[in-house]
């Protein structure tokens, strides 16, 4: 099995990695990245293959060879919307995951063994959204949308679009050292908010050790007969999974 990584820097894509890498079925990792991975060089492991790529709206014909017998990817690639301007938030967010989704679509030509592109978008993005709708939250639905089109047109490739909640690395000493620092609100969250969420409402967390495993279990398509349920919506051949409905599957 051999999937792709993009955002291996960032906190979910960290425990992205660190689930792949603790995953013996996967045979090879290529991870996409403008600069190298530390957490990468440091685990040491042949099966990771770091892809220096400078434009995720391209991939030539070297990129894509690098790739050609991979059988899915998560998509961890992103950015706080208050930390770029409007349109640079919508390139990352959206034409960049589309731009790779297109392009990755070429590497299975089957219906029956699909690539599988997994999305990382975040709690409180709709599909459907009103005149206040907040940015983040349209452009991120505007993308799961686009993404789940993709694959109902093409029929080779599986989408799945996961809302992650507060992400919390709090409990996950693997990747500490890796992780970008927080901004002062997400010091504020973690040290005050986060820990009254585990105690009160746990299913609202995205904890970066229960996230990883289950983002790569779904790139591998070992979790599709299990994702039906609370929280899950599907269209055609693709899904799109709330929180707790990420948490639902990951404790099966």
């Amino acid at each position: 099995m051999h999937l792709i990584l993009t955002g291996a820097t960032g906190l979910v894509g960290s425990g992205v990695l660190d689930a792949m890498i603790k995953d013996p079925s996967i045979t090879k990792i290529s991870i996409l990245s403008r600069r190298p991975v530390p957490m990468a060089n440091d685990a040491k492991d042949p099966r990771i293959n770091v892809i220096i790529h400078k434009n995720f709206e391209q991939y030539d014909s070297a990129i894509l060879e690098q790739l050609k017998d991979a059988n899915g990817c998560v998509w961890a690639l992103g950015i706080t919307q208050s930390k770029v301007p409007k349109d640079e938030y919508v390139k990352i967010t959206k034409d960049y995951a589309l731009a790779a989704a297109r392009a990755f679509s070429s590497l299975s030509t089957s219906e029956d063994q699909p690539f599988r592109f997994v999305y990382v978008s975040g709690e409180g993005a709709t599909q459907e959204p009103g005149h206040f709708t907040a940015a983040f939250a349209r452009i991120k639905g505007e993308t799961e949308v686009a993404l789940a089109e993709m694959s109902n047109q093409l029929r080779t490739m599986r989408t799945y679009s996961v809302r992650l909640g507060g992400v919390d690395a709090s409990q996950h000493d693997a990747i500490n050292k890796y992780v970008p620092d927080p901004d002062a609100l997400y010091r504020v969250m973690g040290s005050v908010l986060y820990p009254v969420i585990r105690t009160l409402m746990p299913l609202g967390l995205a904890p970066t050790d229960i996230a990883g495993d289950c983002l790569v279990k779904m790139a591998t398509g070992n979790l599709d007969d299990k994702l039906e349920g609370p929280g899950a919506v599907k269209n055609g051949l693709s899904w799109t999974l709330s929180n707790k409905a990420m948490r639902r599957v990951a404790v099966r």
